[in-house]
């Protein structure tokens, strides 16, 4: 926006604060405006693009401590144009314009030589008078004569979102299961975030406005939090599921039956094992897995046949009679070792 613009707009209503507001409270009242009016909420509504636009403008000139002390400057000129017009001559002006720089030599000498974001004072003086060297009209739209400082009056840049940090964080299994609150410091920034049940080794998770700051009013950009999760000695997770592996005998495997285990919490689960199990068969018990806020998983149970690692008499010889009453099983296997 072209300084030419600013006597009729009041950034200060814009923003929603007082004249006196300091940085702190120009800049959280903008960030809070600019959530609610950024484009991105509200893809297609116009009236919302220009507010932000309209919120923007004005951020970018109160937050700049040289433009904001223009801004104040010339609005404080537009707001008593009308008591100069009654006056004769530039007697009224330099009554005015001598309070607001008095200390620096008197009245006109002090301020006639003044030079603000390229508008000498003493011409816009005239210029209100109808005497200036602009010949009448509005100081701001006339051509500069040679010799006067020039303020080219360039349209103000756009809004430009800050760019996104990276980081990571290291979960014990038991966190990553049931969620967990980490704290975390960007910068010598310290916040804490939340991470839902459920979370997998190198899954990202997007923390809003944590990013660098933008440019020219824009929002801040985000912080993406790799989660690297530890391993657990019994269980691991597939989506929301648990999975174990749990050892059978061979007669449990070969036979069928029933067994007794504990799922992650602790809790005692009956588990039907089918007749002619082997390892790698799954079982599962539903609703003893991850707990999230969308769905319950399921533990996953994984069979792992085991046999003796030494062998009695007795055991092998009744290794040998099974082997024997088994014969066409044990061809099948054979041929499928062949195929």
């Amino acid at each position: 926006m072209a300084e030419q613009d600013w006597l009729g707009k009041d950034f200060y209503a814009v923003l929603g604060v007082s004249k006196d507001a300091d940085d702190k409270e120009i800049s959280k009242a903008f960030r809070k405006l600019a959530r609610k009016y950024h484009p991105d909420s509200h893809p297609g509504d116009a009236a919302a693009e220009e507010k932000f636009k309209e919120i923007s403008e004005a951020y970018e000139v109160l937050s700049n401590k040289s433009e904001r002390q223009k801004y104040d400057a010339i609005r404080s000129f537009g707001a008593g144009g009308a008591r100069f017009a009654g006056g004769s001559g530039a007697g009224g002006y330099e009554d005015i314009f001598g309070s607001m720089f008095s200390g620096m030599g008197g009245a006109r000498g002090g301020y006639s030589q003044m030079n603000f974001g390229g508008i000498n004072l003493e011409d816009l003086m005239a210029q209100a008078s109808g005497a200036g060297a602009y010949g009448g009209g509005n100081p701001f739209s006339q051509p500069r004569r040679s010799g006067f400082s020039q303020n080219p009056y360039e349209p103000q840049p756009a809004p430009v979102k800050g760019e996104d940090r990276k980081t990571s964080v290291t979960l014990s299994f038991d966190k990553a299961v049931h969620g967990a609150t980490v704290s975390l410091s960007i910068n010598g920034e310290s916040f804490k975030t939340k991470v839902p049940a459920g979370i997998h080794d190198g899954q990202k998770i997007r923390v809003h406005g944590k990013g660098k700051p933008g440019q020219h009013g824009g929002t801040y950009g985000d912080l993406y939090l790799t989660v690297q999760v530890k391993k657990d000695p019994v269980f691991s997770m597939d989506g929301a599921d648990l999975i174990r592996a749990v050892p059978v005998t061979v007669a449990e495997a070969a036979l069928g039956g029933k067994i007794t285990v504990l799922d992650y919490e602790g809790e005692e689960v009956q588990v039907k094992i089918p007749a002619g199990s082997t390892t790698g068969t799954q079982i599962r018990v539903k609703k003893h897995g991850v707990k999230t806020k969308k769905v319950t998983g399921d533990l996953v149970v994984r069979l792992e046949v085991q046999v003796p690692a030494t062998l009695s008499r007795e055991q092998k010889k009744a290794l040998k009679a099974f082997e024997e009453a088994s014969a066409d099983f044990s061809e099948q296997i054979v041929q499928k070792r062949s195929a």
